[in-house]
């Protein structure tokens, strides 16, 4: 892969992970409820539910790319009316900012592992991700379709620890700051809502890879 279209693939990463979801809610809140420590622990639940999808997309893919080509439109108009609703959840009559921590009770280890684990399995924005978005990025004539997927999986993957961890370890200081400061949670849905909208746009108009 081109360095600039690796480049550009991470750009769509980083954006979906900071686009507010349930794994951003869930590890704001447990967080602040329970500390870093307990944000750490569901955060490796997380990484484990990412490499779920990553597997589970790169044998689907593979099968997609070989046998249905139409099955790769399908998804990625799909992926662009799930990202426009993800805008539209975004700024909607009173939608809440992730930042906004619910109050969570105190849980065990391997319970905050599995709560991570099940929140990222079922969470449909990164199925959306890895079924319509990371597709994008894989062209036939680079070789194995299966190993492209992995290789652009674990790079998701990476970059959304590196941004899940930031934000379990500022969890606390995020959230009292914002409730300091309720104009920029506004300010913060607008701005998620564009970005998902000019997303979603992109996916419109890409053209399928040979």
């Amino acid at each position: 892969m081109p360095v600039s279209e690796w480049i550009l693939f991470v750009g769509a990463a980083l954006l979906m992970v900071l686009t507010p979801g349930p794994n951003m809610i869930y590890l704001i809140s447990r967080s602040v409820c329970q500390g870093r420590g307990a944000g750490v622990i569901s955060l490796f639940g997380v990484v484990a539910g990412f490499l779920v999808h990553m597997i589970a997309a790169a044998a689907g893919l593979t099968a997609i790319f070989i046998a249905v080509p139409f099955a790769y439109e399908a998804l990625r108009w799909a992926g662009a009316a799930y990202l426009l609703w993800l805008a539209w959840q975004a700024v909607r009559p009173g939608a809440r900012s992730p930042f906004e921590a619910r109050t969570l009770a105190h849980d065990p280890p391997h319970r905050l592992f599995a709560i991570g684990l099940v929140t990222n399995v079922l969470n449909p924005k990164v199925a959306v991700f890895y079924l319509s978005i990371l597709p994008q990025f894989v062209a036939a004539e680079r070789g194995s379709i299966l190993v492209q997927s992995i290789t652009l999986g674990t790079t998701q993957i990476a970059v959304s620890f590196i941004v899940n961890l930031s934000i379990v370890i500022c969890a606390g200081s995020l959230a009292s700051w914002f409730r300091r400061q309720p104009r920029w949670l506004s300010v913060q849905r607008y701005f998620m809502a564009s970005v998902l909208g000019a997303l979603a746009l992109r996916m419109a108009l890409e053209e399928r890879r040979a």
